[in-house]
């Protein structure tokens, strides 16, 4: 099997099983994008397709985590934020419960040792905390998120104010483990490192958690609400439709919709619809997807097909069905 050099980025053409050699991590990545594995010698573009994960979120993603070089510009927003929610119930409903039936296991909580019961009430406040950040972040930031990608607006609300105020999570953990480390000792000492080594990953994870939500989702997330805001403003300075420029049909979908659906059949990406259309990646990816809600056609092929019934696209513009 190959290596892949540290300095390279990952690609959609490396294998997933090099990926996971090259970075254990990276097994979490994959559990938080819903890959299981069994994937055998596939590339991670295959593998990210068998699961309907986008390819360059999972490699941006991938990438950052591992301190490799990255595009930012190619997320799909929609599945980030997916991975995020994921990496919530892992921390809540996982790793911290675990680190907590450990830590009553490795101190000796009899009633002796008033120390034992100061560093769980010490942990149980620190897993407060983190709950109630992850429950804001679920239920007003993710929730706002997905509002611009169905293409609205929330007043009082952007994703600044909540960089401005996004704070670190790990520095509790870290106090937990210098305390364990300097004043607490174990009826078990194997289970005391085990828990201290769990709280160590911990910590590097939800530093790491915190670093992708500050540097690649709300960088993606600003770009939206600017692609939101000139649409907007584009909406209301043109009042007149421009429907006639492209063939009737599908009579559900707008006319930006219709141009999308008609550069899909021709085989464009988003990144090509998005250069072809002076738009975002981010804005092409969102109405794809709003597409296909509106229409029950999640392929490529079937939408081509659409396009060619509905007369929003010349069959000869179409080389091939896939």
């Amino acid at each position: 099997m190959n290596v892949i050099d540290t300095n390279e980025a990952y690609t959609a053409e490396n294998t997933m099983r090099e990926l996971i050699r090259s970075n254990s991590s990276l097994l979490m990545v994959l559990s938080r994008f819903n890959i299981p594995l069994g994937f055998g010698d596939k590339n991670v573009g295959e593998v990210c397709a068998e699961n309907e994960v986008d390819t360059e979120t999972f490699l941006t993603v991938a990438n950052y985590t591992s301190n490799r070089p990255i595009k930012n510009d190619e997320i799909d927003i929609s599945t980030l934020t997916d991975y995020l929610r994921r990496a919530h119930s892992y921390f809540l409903d996982f790793i911290l419960p675990n680190i907590r039936l450990k830590l009553l296991g490795a101190l000796d909580c009899s009633g002796s040792d008033d120390l034992a019961f100061v560093v769980l009430r010490f942990f149980d406040e620190y897993v407060g905390e983190v709950r109630t950040h992850m429950e804001f972040e679920n239920d007003t930031v993710f929730k706002y998120i997905d509002s611009l990608l169905d293409g609205t607006v929330q007043g009082g609300f952007s994703i600044k104010a909540f960089a401005t105020h996004h704070k670190r999570m790990e520095s509790k953990l870290k106090e937990l483990k210098d305390i364990l480390i300097r004043y607490c000792p174990s009826r078990n000492h194997d289970l005391l490192n085990s828990v201290l080594f769990d709280i160590m990953n911990c910590e590097q994870d939800i530093a790491s958690h915190c670093a992708v939500e500050d540097h690649l989702l709300v960088p993606n997330v600003i770009e939206l609400e600017k692609d939101i805001a000139s649409q907007r403003h584009k909406h209301k300075a043109t009042p007149a439709s421009t429907s006639g420029q492209i063939a009737n049909g599908g009579d559900n979908l707008s006319s930006r919709e219709k141009e999308i659906v008609a550069a899909i059949a021709i085989g464009l990406s988003n990144k090509e619809i998005a250069d072809r259309l002076c738009i975002s990646v981010h804005t092409a990816a969102t109405h794809r997807r709003n597409i296909s809600s509106k229409l029950g056609i999640h392929s490529a092929a079937g939408l081509t097909i659409f396009a060619i019934v509905n007369n929003l696209v010349d069959v000869n513009d179409v080389k091939t069905i896939k």
